[in-house]
């Protein structure tokens, strides 16, 4: 006897939340004190309308169309009426450099794009470089004005369409979408993630070892959906039937925090830079959030401060995640164990919160040396992160960087991490961004962490500057609080107190208004070190 086979795909999702749980509730910001609701039984139907639009456009089977949109419901429209018809989901980032962004639409092949009105600018920009795109649909009631050619409105398009359309049955090996990395060093590449890995994905991202979503929660996803799928957040949702709240373009705290309370908002995703800010508007508002079981934080490594922010001032556990674009992203969350229920929370938020996590179910990891050869797991030995998975990259799109994929099958992360006895792995730093100084090795995601920890630091970010004596010597850039000031000496007079050498202090900081940021709210070392002449490290 076996098992019924069945396509994991995206319909699989899909018709789950149309068929139970039809009342539940979409909620958008799309303005100030404005909110757009629907249910998902109108979710459903809209995006059946997608699905018959985009056949009507003549766009065939395998065309990418991409979005460049903000987090909102026509966007998750998008979302399922694109793969559902076999189609291929390209989401597009507007923070990116110009250059980059017409490279990615070239190199994916878009046939179409769907734009949010306030972000047409951005391809009237490169509208030179669009000449392979068939159609431009403006996510809107009509076309605004614009110098694009080939602009249709997409509620018009959708009017004309019945609301249902017959489920496909997709191979669970059929792309479903494509995202492309950053491109912090060199070009962007891209991504391409299948029907069956997207389903795995979201699977697992629900479940107790990850974020536990389901029918119960309210989710709010601040990490963009044009940035690696919203961590795969919106697929997880519709997958469970969870309520699901969208911020707009509306990021700033305020807005944030009057989502979290007024929306009785379980658990939420953002960057560690989004949660700074909503740690502070919480304590001066002195609200509580008794509705959230947590928030989770990923991009980059939360620092100690922070985390302690949340619980001391707010009652609030946040979790760190890990993942890149190329693990689609969600690989581990920083979890902690059965028995270690009763540790008091110093010792969780060293030896658990701060930690990059535990790999999720069906994540492989490993620590290795120049030659590849496993590491011990003692918390100290410091090596490149390895993994693979059924949610994990085997190449790049094109065929590019073949290098970063090992002949027996794992990923090659550009990682530098260590890993405890008890599994759990902390990215010491990108290997770009270590500084090697007099022959030892310097962690900057470490020394940053540490530096905010600083009452009077608002942000701060370490680059390696050239040192003849010592090869190089860390610089930290801070961003001092509103009113307050910074010197090198309290900045390493900090340091020292937690548990730095004196070689491995800072020997120069300088004092910005803001660290520059990557399109999805990293601190961005390229820009850092160009802007202090420092040559770019190649790719890893």
């Amino acid at each position: 006897m076996g098992m019924m086979h069945a396509s994991l795909n995206s319909w699989m999702m899909f018709e789950h939340a149309g068929r139970y749980f039809g009342d539940t509730e979409i909620v958008t910001q799309v303005g100030p004190g404005q909110r757009h609701r629907y249910t998902y039984a109108e979710f459903s139907a809209r995006s059946q309308q997608l699905m018959h639009a985009l056949d009507a456009l003549g766009l065939p089977p395998g065309a990418p169309v991409a979005t460049l949109a903000w987090n909102g419901y026509r966007h998750l429209e998008c979302y399922f009426g694109i793969p559902c018809t076999g189609r291929v989901l390209h989401t597009l980032n507007p923070r990116l450099p110009t250059p980059d962004l017409e490279f990615i639409i070239q190199s994916a092949g878009d046939q179409a794009i769907l734009v949010d009105s306030s972000l047409i600018p951005v391809l009237e920009r490169i509208q030179e470089s669009l000449g392979a795109v068939k159609h431009i649909i403006v996510l809107a009631d009509q076309v605004p004005e614009t110098t694009l050619p080939k602009v249709l409105a997409y509620e018009q398009l959708l009017a004309a369409q019945p609301s249902s359309y017959p489920r496909r049955e997709i191979p669970e090996e059929t792309v479903l979408g494509i995202c492309y990395t950053s491109g912090t060093t060199g070009r962007p590449k891209g991504v391409e993630y299948t029907h069956r890995s997207t389903y795995l994905h979201a699977l697992t991202t629900t479940s107790g070892a990850a974020t536990g979503l389901g029918p119960q929660d309210s989710s709010l996803a601040i990490v963009p959906m044009f940035h690696v799928n919203a961590w795969g957040g919106p697929f997880a949702a519709v997958m469970v039937g969870a309520k699901q709240v969208f911020t707009g373009p509306f990021m700033d705290p305020a807005t944030v925090v009057s989502l979290l309370v007024e929306e009785d908002v379980t658990l939420a995703t953002g960057v560690p830079t989004i949660w700074a800010g909503v740690v502070d508007e919480l304590t001066r508002r002195q609200v509580k959030l008794p509705a959230l079981r947590f928030l989770m934080a990923g991009g980059s490594q939360p620092p100690m401060a922070l985390i302690e922010r949340f619980e001391k001032e707010a009652g609030i556990t946040l979790v760190q995640g890990w993942g890149m674009t190329e693990t689609s992203p969600v690989a581990a969350l920083a979890w902690p164990k059965h028995k270690m229920r009763g540790w008091d929370p110093d010792r969780l938020r060293k030896e658990v919160r701060i930690k990059a996590g535990l790999p999720l179910p069906g994540i492989d990891v490993r620590i290795v040396d120049e030659a590849d050869h496993d590491l011990p797991a003692d918390g100290t030995t410091i090596g490149e992160l390895l993994v693979r998975g059924p949610w994990v990259a085997d190449s790049y799109y094109g065929g590019t960087s073949p290098e970063r994929f090992t002949k027996d099958g794992w990923f090659r992360t550009g990682d530098v991490a260590t890993m405890s006895p008890e599994g759990y792995f902390v990215i010491v730093d990108r290997t770009k961004d270590l500084i090697k100084s007099g022959g030892e090795w310097i962690s900057s995601v470490d020394m940053e962490g540490d530096i905010m920890a600083m009452p009077g630091v608002l942000e701060a970010a370490v680059v390696a500057l050239p040192d003849v004596k010592w090869q190089e010597r860390p610089m930290a850039a801070v961003v001092p609080r509103e009113g307050q000031s910074v010197t090198l000496e309290e900045v390493r007079g900090h340091l020292l107190g937690r548990g730095w050498e004196k070689w491995q202090l800072p020997d120069r900081i300088e004092i910005l208004e803001a660290v520059p940021k990557t399109g999805v709210g990293k601190f961005d070392k390229k820009v850092l070190r160009a802007r202090y002449g420092v040559s770019d490290p190649k790719p890893s």
